[in-house]
């Protein structure tokens, strides 16, 4: 009996509404485009990297209820495709029970975002292997339960994104700091925390997992570096043993089913000698994973389209080592200048660079990546990091 799918089609009647529009909701944007869909990009500022592909754009603050309940009601997409944690999930939840689609589920957008909701769902509802843990909301309960974790440990907001408010407390004297630190920059207005243990791991991964029609199936697994919760490389394969891949996939594919929804997700991952730790999850593709632009016949973003279109994914086909390398600019200016790619593009011949067209910069930004292959993972990384090194970006 035939699992292919019948899915009713016709050019520009099908709208996606793309919740978030930086680097990776342009390459979600071209993927549904390349299916006929019509897609309106939507962020909080103008001429973001979706909304240079997409048919249509919105500027809205995603995090107000009003604005981003008008703009849904106004639009109705088939699909509402969130692409950042800066969203009002509330209003997703009430929508999605008037009939409105959210991908992967408005519960798994919600939960997600709350440091708090996954942790309980991985820890106490899953029984998942995690960090020691507890939640707090001022700084007498932190100094009366930090002891039970030990130092050094980890200070969080209970919603944040790439490392933002996160602060290592190596002693009570960095409590105070930490937990002001959290509160200004968590989102939501929410003056929570969540303090971790330290865990002593050898290695942190991500395992993109799919859940589709067709099943669930696995992305060889992710290894990256990060600088201060931002990821700098990420490379395929991060070769694991038989047996923590088979608990990998275990602890991924469990959470992933208890989300629910058709859609990728970026599960994080700590490694520790033959021991797996649950640590975090996305609900849709994750920036360590822009290496599989280059690593596999359907990089994250199509098999992201594919399983929220409902269409099966079929096989992925890895095409062997393969590494990324995140190119960053620092400065003030919209005016942005990127010199010597040829230099880049000649490390080698698989080499690939992707600008991601952010048109300002205040500080430090992501603003594109490159991509190789290689023998290895070790002459992959080597080649992106070279390429890296040869370009220069101007910023005015």
């Amino acid at each position: 009996m035939s699992n292919a799918i019948t899915v009713d089609y016709q050019t520009k009647s099908t709208k996606a509404l793309l919740l978030g529009s930086g680097e990776l909701g342009k390459e979600v944007a071209i993927e549904l485009i390349r299916y006929g869909i019509d897609v309106t990009a939507c962020d909080r500022y103008d001429n973001a990297p979706a909304m240079q592909v997409a048919q249509h754009k919105a500027v809205i603050n995603m995090r107000d209820e009003k604005e981003l309940e008008n703009l849904i009601t106004t639009l109705k997409p088939d699909y509402i495709i969130p692409e950042i944690e800066a969203i009002a999930t509330e209003t997703l939840l009430s929508l999605e029970e008037r009939g409105f689609n959210v991908v992967p589920s408005a519960n798994a957008a919600n939960i997600t975002m709350n440091r708090e909701e996954i942790r309980t769902l991985a820890a106490e509802e899953l029984s998942l292997p995690t960090s020691p843990y507890f939640f707090a909301s001022d700084i007498e309960t932190i100094k009366d339960k930090i002891h039970q974790i030990g130092f050094p440990c980890f200070m969080k907001p209970i919603m944040s994104s790439s490392g933002k408010g996160q602060s290592v407390l190596k002693s009570e004297a960095d409590i105070e700091k930490a937990f002001a630190e959290a509160c200004e920059h968590g989102r939501g207005g929410m003056k929570s925390v969540i303090v971790e243990g330290f865990v002593q791991f050898d290695r942190e991964i991500t395992l993109l997992t799919v859940n589709a029609i067709d099943g669930i199936h696995f992305c060889e697994a992710v290894g990256h570096h990060q600088v201060n919760g931002d990821y700098h490389e990420s490379w395929q394969p991060e070769l694991l043993s038989e047996e923590v891949l088979l608990e990998a996939k275990r602890i991924a594919s469990g959470v992933v089913s208890a989300l629910g929804g058709y859609g990728i997700f970026g599960v994080e991952l700590f490694i520790c000698g033959n021991k797996v730790i649950f640590s975090e999850l996305s609900p849709r593709p994750h920036d360590t994973g822009m290496v599989t632009m280059i690593s596999q016949d359907q990089s994250e973003f199509a098999l992201h389209v594919r399983a929220l279109l409902g269409l099966p994914i079929g096989k992925i086909s890895f095409f062997g080592p393969s590494a990324s390398a995140a190119l960053l600019g620092e400065g003030k200016g919209n005016n942005i200048t990127y010199k010597n790619l040829d230099k880049a593009l000649a490390v080698t011949p698989s080499s690939q660079v992707r600008i991601f067209g952010k048109p300002d910069i205040d500080g430090e930004r992501r603003l594109g990546v490159c991509l190789a292959r290689g023998m290895s993972v070790e002459e992959a990384v080597e080649n992106v990091k070279k390429m890296r090194s040869q370009i220069s970006i101007d910023i005015q």
